[in-house]
């Protein structure tokens, strides 16, 4: 039966050296209070130190040292605004070096205080796909040797590229390239794990855990099954308490015979259910909001690119969005009235609804199911998606995209190398330049201050996509506010050019190669560049 302890007490539970394991996303699943019991007894102690941490989601806080993205305030429904702060993995980097000496996940780039020990060399860090670190726990749960999978062949994660290494001083190799019935596949092996530390909403007596409030239903039992059938230790933190078996049973998410300690948080605030939110009821499923309350988008080159990745879709389609920019296609499809001609598909488990833009990423707004992150993978990896939408930050003549090293600034992948491994239309949305003075009217885009950051290179700086291994009967588009481009036969051809742009001066002249022009080079709609559209349900039916 579950002992239940202060966040302080669980603090000197854990051992030096110890592997750390997480679940969640963003905020959603972060246990606040016991990060900052883990900081503060570091601080006054030296212990516990050394800790190598495993975590498959960004779980971190975009708020902090981000003001010019507007999310240094965060508002809680009801309540008043407040710092967002270093909330999430950051408050181990608060500690500085030594707490966590290694660190892996699929996703290091918002946690800024630990990122900037990686980058300072300080800390071991590795970055993976986010399904194989979420589907690897179920792999040590039931004590199987690790993750045989295609997903990561021919990116930075393959051992060939760099074995998901981010910076100098990580030594240790975490991926083996190997051959099975004559094809390479790459090897993720197992490893014990000592220390589980989760979130839920609500324990009962006997440390059954339910999610009440949580919007996703994360890998918290594949964590803590993995930790106590490693001979280690679960702790979970919640916001309340109640009787023993007064949860419904299906309810219970991590059941009580798998958690060693729970620990209730004394500061409310310490569990807030996005990075935005400390809890929005149309995300876990409490209300449903009505879309009119969603605001629509403010014509500029990103509602464009939105608009262009949104003709993609078709009706019945299941469709998966990535964060940034892509994320606004969900907003289009509601403002188009087409939401419902689709379902919306997050890597978070989240399926239907209105999917939410940062700081809230992988929650929804009226999801119509939520699953565990481990189920949402298989369906991913399987091939269960039909389009997904995903950001573009580097691209090369190759068709290779980075979303996850820009010299000193380390994000990683998230599910990224995931989606596109087995999703049969992929779209790569982004402007062509970095830091552009665009205007949209009247029909067309002007190019008023020409960029200062080519996106478009010879060669990415780090694969997170890669172009030769993008299977023949994969659809992969590029779409910018200028032109959209497609990989045709591993050649970046470029099929459309918008109304207003020069394919010289715009397009050409601002990337680092010469793609091909297509001799049928089509003029993208017009339409998507006035303010009224209302056409999407043509291309959607």
């Amino acid at each position: 039966m579950a002992k239940f302890i202060t966040a302080r007490e669980a603090a000197r539970l854990i051992p030096d050296g110890a592997t750390v394991g997480l679940a969640g996303m963003g905020l959603s699943g972060w246990p606040e209070e016991l990060g900052l019991a883990i900081r503060d007894s570091y601080r006054e102690t030296g212990h516990p130190c050394n800790l190598n941490l495993k975590q498959g989601s960004a779980m971190g806080d975009w708020g902090y040292g981000n003001q010019f993205l507007g999310w240094d305030k965060v508002k809680r429904p009801g309540g008043p605004e407040q710092n967002a702060g270093a909330r999430g993995v950051s408050r181990f980097g608060e500690a500085g070096p030594g707490l966590v000496t290694k660190w892996c996940g699929a996703h290091v780039g918002s946690a800024f205080a630990m990122r900037d020990l990686a980058v300072q060399n300080k800390l071991q860090c590795h970055c993976l796909p986010q399904g194989v670190i979420i589907n690897l726990w179920r792999e040590i749960a039931a004590g199987r040797p690790g993750l045989i999978t295609k997903v990561g062949l021919g990116t930075f994660v393959d051992p060939r590229l760099g074995g998901g290494k981010m910076n100098d001083c990580t030594t240790d190799e975490l991926v083996k390239l190997i051959e099975f019935n004559g094809e390479e596949y790459l090897f993720y092996p197992s490893f014990k794990l000592d220390v589980a530390l989760l979130r839920g909403t609500i324990a009962d007596e006997n440390g059954n855990i339910s999610f009440a409030h949580e919007s996703i239903i994360n890998e918290g039992l594949a964590v803590a099954s993995a930790a106590h059938n490693s001979g280690g230790i679960v702790i979970v933190q919640v916001e309340y308490i109640t009787k023993a078996e007064t949860l419904p049973p299906k309810d219970v998410r991590i059941p009580g015979t798998l958690v060693d300690y729970v620990v209730q948080a004394k500061d409310p605030m310490s569990s807030w259910q996005t990075e935005g939110f400390y809890w929005e009821p149309a995300f876990s499923g409490q209300i449903r909001k009505p879309l009119s309350a969603i605001e629509p988008l403010v014509l500029d080159e990103r509602k464009v690119i939105a608009r262009r990745c949104a003709m993609e879709v078709r009706k019945g389609n299941t469709v998966n969005l990535g964060v940034g920019m892509s994320a606004d296609v969900g907003n289009i499809m509601a403002e188009e009235n087409q939401i419902d001609k689709v379902t919306m598909f997050s890597e978070s488990g989240m399926i239907g609804g209105v999917p939410s833009a940062l700081p809230s990423f992988g929650s929804s707004y009226n999801p119509e199911a939520v699953i565990d992150q481990g189920s949402a993978f298989d369906v991913i990896n399987g091939g269960g998606l039909d389009i997904t939408v995903l950001g573009l930050g580097e691209c090369d003549e190759e068709g290779n995209i980075n979303v996850s090293k820009f010299g000193t600034r380390l994000t990683g992948p998230g599910g990224f190398i995931d989606i596109c491994s087995s999703t049969p239309v992929v779209i790569f949305c982004g402007t062509l330049v970095g830091k552009a003075a665009l205007s949209v009217k009247d029909g067309k885009v002007t190019v008023e201050r020409e960029g200062t950051i080519r996106k478009f290179v010879k060669h990415v700086e780090q694969i997170t996509f890669s172009g030769k291994y993008a299977k023949p009967d994969q659809r992969i588009l590029y779409v910018t506010e200028r032109c959209v481009f497609q990989l045709i036969d591993g050649k970046m051809t470029i099929v459309e050019i918008a109304p207003g742009i020069d394919l010289k001066r715009d397009i050409l002249d601002q990337i680092d190669f010469l793609p091909v022009v297509a001799e049928n080079l089509q003029e993208m709609n017009p339409n998507i560049f006035c303010e009224e559209w209302g056409r999407l349900g043509d291309y959607i039916k």
